[in-house]
């Protein structure tokens, strides 16, 4: 999908890791939520509350969910799940475009 019709987008950006990473926030009519964002080449790491979706819509990067000693690749049009109450780390190689979906 590359478009989403009737949300709210909240203005002020989501900015992570010296401005490398940033984000906005959309929410749909049924409260689910999402943000768009887009990533600089860099190693990262997250932590999360709620379980997820990363898609990446454009770039490549690697990632490593927690407990794991694997580093995994993916790139424009492939998605990964990340567990709640968890964390991911990531290895941006290229600027890359996300949409990360979050899941009650």
């Amino acid at each position: 999908m590359s478009e989403f019709n009737n949300v709210t987008v909240t203005r002020e950006a989501n900015v992570y890791f010296d401005g490398n990473v940033t984000s906005r926030t959309i929410t749909f009519a049924d409260g689910t939520v999402k943000t768009l964002g887009i990533m600089m080449p860099g190693d990262y790491t997250f932590g999360t509350a709620k379980a997820e979706v990363m898609e990446i819509l454009a770039g490549s990067l690697r990632y490593r969910l927690a407990g794991s000693e694997d580093w995994l690749a993916i790139k424009g049009g492939e998605s990964f799940n990340v567990p709640s109450e968890s964390s991911f780390a990531i290895q941006v190689s290229e600027l890359s475009d996300y949409c990360c979906s979050y899941i009650d």
